[in-house]
């Protein structure tokens, strides 16, 4: 064996075991540009939280606490927030395609410039979010309280009762 297949083998074995940054650990402690891609945190705390720029697609947080948290800029396509408390959270720029907000609590939330196309908002509390810029085509917001909403367009405010649809 010469020397540069013996050094290229070495290489290739410490490669092999040394762990990358892109590699989802769902054991990290949640913090900005955490990789949690198709962790469970179904029911857990994590409320007052900085998980801007994370990778959560396909991520569970089912009947979880996320209010207050910061999820700005993060890539949550498909990931599941069913009856999940997010009230007061920023999803601004995030990228939600296909997420799941089943009757989430999602009141005072900002979704600034957010990518919900697709999503699931049915029975949602959307109570004086703020969906300026929202991509939302093909999002499903049957039965959604929008009562106080910003609107897309950034200028309407959605009336009382707005149930499915701004009025």
């Amino acid at each position: 064996m010469n020397i540069f297949t013996y050094f290229i083998s070495i290489f290739f074995l410490v490669y092999l075991f040394i762990p990358s940054d892109a590699e989802a650990a769902c054991t990290d402690p949640a913090k900005p540009k955490v990789n949690w891609e198709r962790c469970n945190f179904t029911e857990k705390n994590l409320s007052n939280r900085k998980l801007n720029q994370s990778t959560l697609r396909e991520t569970r947080f089912i009947r979880s606490n996320l209010s207050n948290t910061n999820l700005s800029f993060s890539i949550a396509i498909r990931a599941k927030f069913i009856n999940t408390n997010a009230k007061n959270a920023i999803f601004n720029g995030a990228r939600l395609r296909e997420a799941d907000f089943t009757k989430a609590n999602l009141s005072n939330v900002s979704f600034i410039d957010a990518d919900l196309r697709l999503a699931r908002l049915f029975k949602a509390n959307l109570k004086n979010a703020n969906l300026t810029g929202a991509k939302i085509r093909g999002a499903d917001l049957l039965n959604a309280d929008l009562s106080g909403a910003t609107w897309i367009d950034g200028n309407t405010i959605c009336s009382e009762g707005s149930i499915g649809q701004c009025k």
